[in-house]
């Protein structure tokens, strides 16, 4: 037997025919859904049923971008943290590369957004990998305070 999260929890979902409702194991110790729960399920298949319509609907191309877009963001708190997650934030910005030039001509309308945010994403990494190094003058650099336009003694 199936079963659904539904925000009170998980539940079991009925089998779609009685020829189903005998579980071959013979578990007997599952509750039946209340005539609430099994109202419950029914309205959560609706809804996802309906989503997956919308889905279907849109065109590939977008959803993807939307996805792009996420993953941009995601780069972007890494980099932009108080304390920066430079590997999380390369994953992130690799896995972007891999969208936005896998799919060069066929991200719709938004791809020289999507073009930019990724020059973006990158620009910013090799910035704070700068920062975080330590200058050659045998000093320190503080990334928390460091100024990208900051002579550093030249």
């Amino acid at each position: 037997m199936s079963t659904l999260w539904t925000p009170d929890g998980e539940r079991k979902v009925p089998p779609a025919s009685d020829e189903q409702a005998a579980p071959a194991s013979g578990d007997a110790s599952e509750p039946d859904l209340t005539p609430e729960q099994q109202e419950q399920a029914r309205a959560l298949a609706k809804e996802l049923a309906e989503a997956r319509a919308r889905i279907l609907a849109t065109e590939a191309s977008t959803v993807v971008a939307n996805h792009a877009f996420g993953i941009y963001e995601l780069a972007a708190i890494h980099l932009t943290a108080d304390e920066p997650k430079l590997s999380e934030a390369q994953v992130a910005i690799d896995a972007l590369a891999a969208l936005v030039n896998g799919l060069k001509g066929r991200l719709g309308e938004v791809e020289s957004t999507l073009v930019d945010a990724l020059q973006q994403a990158q620009l910013l990494y090799v910035q704070r990998v700068g920062a975080a190094e330590p200058t050659a003058g045998g000093g320190s650099s503080d990334a928390g305070t460091a100024d990208a336009g900051d002579p550093d003694g030249a």
